[in-house]
C-alpha cells in the first residue's frame, strides 16, 4: 500500500489592529478623533482656558465613549499649529505624558508639513505623516504670536 502525503502551506496574515488618536487643540475647537479599524469617531469641544485645563478629563471620557482605555491606542497625531499658545503647549504636554507612562508614540505634525496635498483631512492625517515622513516623538511648536 502507497500513502501520499501532501504538505499543505499555511499562511498566517498578521492583522494589525491600529487606534489612532488626532489630537488638535491649535485650533478655534478641541477637536479630538479616534480611527480604528472599524470606525471613526469624533468630538469638538469649545477652545477656552477651562478645557485647557481639564484636556486630560475631556479625553478619558471621548475614550470611555468610543469603549477604549489609553492602552489601547497606538499611535497619537497632534497638532504642532501654527495656532493658540496655550493649546498647543497643554496638548503637547498631556501627550508627552502619554508616551512617558504608557509608550504610546507620537506624531506632532503641521498642516504646513502636507504643502501641495489636496486631502488634509483629518481622517487622512497619519497617511500624510507616513507620506512626509512625519518624525515620530519628535515636538517642535509652533505658534502664533
Amino acid at each position: 500500500m502507497i500513502l501520499f502525503s501532501s504538505e499543505i502551506e499555511f499562511e498566517l496574515i498578521n492583522i494589525t489592529k491600529m487606534n489612532k488618536f488626532i489630537i488638535d487643540v491649535a485650533n478655534k475647537k478641541i477637536f479630538l478623533m479616534i480611527i480604528t479599524s472599524s470606525n471613526i469617531y469624533n468630538t469638538t469641544h469649545e477652545n477656552t482656558k477651562i478645557n485647557y485645563e481639564k484636556l486630560t478629563i475631556i479625553i478619558n471620557d471621548f475614550l470611555i465613549s468610543c469603549n477604549l482605555k489609553l492602552p489601547d491606542i497606538d499611535a497619537i497625531y497632534v497638532n504642532r499649529g501654527p495656532g493658540s499658545f496655550a493649546g498647543i503647549r497643554n496638548s503637547l504636554s498631556v501627550v508627552k505624558a502619554f508616551n512617558l507612562g504608557k509608550k504610546i508614540d507620537y506624531y506632532c505634525y503641521s498642516v504646513n508639513d502636507f504643502k501641495g496635498e489636496g486631502d488634509i483631512s483629518y481622517e487622512n492625517i497619519p497617511n500624510l505623516c507616513d507620506k512626509f515622513k512625519i518624525k515620530k516623538n519628535l515636538i517642535n511648536p509652533i505658534y502664533i504670536s
